[in-house]
């Protein structure tokens, strides 16, 4: 959906309320819009990303799709995948139309399909096209034009490429990286393993910090604690959060008091619920299935009593025909309030 005013920025640190003190990472097949309006219930502040959208989907598909959003996400940031200058221009010009506060590239992604696409982590072995691409987004739009990327790829994986990487793509207008602490391999590791095999290296992303001290500096991979998330914060500009806020989204919480200094009562579990209900109305009624809608929602209750059945009931009967808001609201009823 369309918001009714268009924002604009330089391409330098982002406004005050555009903050990335904490943001949730885009993940394929995860962050839809069904996720991040959810998300965003439990947390007023954090930044959230789109899942990646190539350009080939924006400039030859469905475009209203991929961009479409509830006004409530923001801020909320969209993530491009792509390596031509002038596709990844006209898209991002696309995500500016449709109201977005953000527009990142991704430079990380590791799987078979970005490879053959020629983006994703591959392009940290090209600079200058990255560089390339980063200049002519942030000429075409006044958004805040984002890297998220690797700390290396294959056997370029020494701090010097890295500080390659950085002062080329930062000379052509990128002010905020993103940086995933793990390296990838292209060949030998799926996604996944990629994920969570190649090992942390916390202190690769501190040293970027210190020796770029003039760029904002978010750091990806492992965060898995608000308390672990504070300590990155002593050195770092950012946090991002992944697979930790996806699988347990109560995590967050906490996030607009530790981070922003917001004190609103904090939600309860049941009470997002009850927030959440007239949205799936809502998407129910525009012939959305609930299963698209309740996988997000899974782990809601996660170390709680009534965890377990919560989860069994939603995916035994979300999928069914016709299934509707009861189907939540029975699941509900198998989590004691007390605990919720």
């Amino acid at each position: 959906m369309k918001t009714a005013s268009r924002r604009f920025f330089s391409n330098t640190f982002a406004p005050a309320y555009l903050s990335r003190r904490v943001s949730i990472a885009p993940m394929m097949e995860w962050t839809d819009r069904h996720c991040r309006y959810f998300l965003r219930l439990i947390s007023h502040h954090a930044l959230l990303y789109t899942e990646m959208v190539t350009t080939g989907a924006l400039i030859h598909g469905d475009r209203e799709r991929f961009l479409a959003y509830h006004p409530t996400e923001h801020p909320l940031a969209v993530q491009l995948g792509g390596s031509n200058p002038e596709e990844l221009a006209f898209c991002a010009r696309l995500a500016e139309d449709h109201g977005f506060d953000e527009v990142n590239l991704n430079v990380g992604c590791p799987s078979d399909r970005v490879q053959s696409g020629r983006f994703g982590a591959c392009l940290m072995m090209e600079p200058e096209l990255v560089a390339e691409c980063v200049a002519a987004m942030a000429q075409t739009v006044q958004l805040p034009v984002t890297v998220k990327t690797r700390i290396g790829v294959d056997e370029q994986d020494s701090y010097e490429a890295l500080t390659r990487f950085i002062n080329t793509v930062s000379q052509a207008g990128c002010r905020t990286f993103i940086l995933h602490a793990r390296k990838a391999w292209l060949q030998g590791l799926s996604p996944k393993e990629n994920r969570e095999k190649p090992p942390l290296r916390y202190e690769v992303v501190r040293a970027i910090k210190q020796d770029f001290p003039h760029l904002e500096v978010v750091i990806n991979g492992g965060i898995a604690t608000l308390e672990e998330a504070q300590e990155q914060l002593t050195l770092l500009d950012g946090i991002m959060i992944g697979r930790a806020a996806y699988h347990n989204p109560y995590l967050l919480a906490q996030v607009d008091r530790y981070f922003y200094g917001d004190f609103h009562p904090l939600p309860t579990r049941h009470g997002i619920m009850e927030a959440f209900l007239p949205y799936v109305e809502e998407q129910l009624a525009q012939g959305i299935y609930l299963s698209r809608i309740t996988r997000h929602i899974l782990g809601l209750f996660q170390g709680q009593p009534g965890a377990r059945a919560w989860r069994r009931y939603l995916s035994e009967n979300a999928h069914r025909p016709g299934a509707g808001i009861e189907v939540i609201r029975e699941a509900l009823r198998r989590v004691p309030q007390g605990f919720g």
